[in-house]
């Protein structure tokens, strides 16, 4: 076993136990550690294969954006997580059913012929010679664009998870109608009166002193 392959192993399971805990945590900013954790063990696997270009993107968008993002949702609404995660447990077996289908589907694809995910050691070599983000460009969009896909398709499905989860209906929620608010009118909303203009006289000593 050579030195690479040992820190690939290494980083890789730092990586499966930082996604763990991902969804496990129960406080969200550990969470939230947590995955800027697998994000940079992430970048550091994309540099062992020469991606410097991945891997260095990976932390300025994800860990340098999202990431940042994500914190500041977390600890500025109060959101009560016990409750999101109420039949977190009771769901688990139907997840974990579902998540074992989708890695022998994804093994199962990723593993003919048709993926192209076999050679890589030309992808290597012309990286050296043509460059690093010119030939991952090629690479991605010709002989890896059927594995390109299927994460575009997951990505989309992951979107639609999310969207949905978060419409929740409630009583207390309020929302507007913006084709009511397109038909509005200036006469809706203002209304003029016309009123007769009253001419106030001037007040005299006596009649002050009458009032008091």
């Amino acid at each position: 076993m050579t030195f690479q392959t040992l820190i690939f192993y290494f980083l890789a399971a730092v990586l499966i136990f930082a996604a763990v805990r991902v969804i496990t945590a129960k406080n969200p900013v550990h969470a939230a550690l947590f995955l800027v954790l697998s994000f940079f063990n992430g970048s550091a696997l994309w540099l062992l294969i020469q991606a410097e270009f991945l891997g260095i993107t990976l932390v300025l968008v994800y860990v340098g954006a999202v990431m940042v993002l994500f914190l500041f949702v977390v600890m500025m609404l109060d959101i009560n997580f016990e409750k999101l995660r109420a039949g977190f447990w009771k769901h688990l077996p139907l997840a974990g059913i579902v998540a074992g289908l989708m890695v022998v589907e994804m093994v199962a694809v990723f593993s003919s012929p048709a993926s192209g995910l076999g050679d890589f050691n030309s992808i290597q070599t012309a990286a050296t010679e043509d460059g690093n983000t010119k030939i991952i460009g090629k690479a991605l969009y010709t002989q890896f664009i059927y594995p390109f896909e299927i994460a575009a398709i997951i990505l989309l499905v992951a979107i639609v998870a999310a969207i949905a989860l978060t419409l929740r209906g409630r009583k207390d929620a309020k929302a507007q109608d913006p084709g009511l608010q397109a038909k509005v009118k200036s006469t809706d909303r203002v209304r003029v009166i016309k009123m007769a203009a009253v001419v106030e006289q001037p007040v005299t000593v006596d009649e002050q002193k009458t009032g008091e």
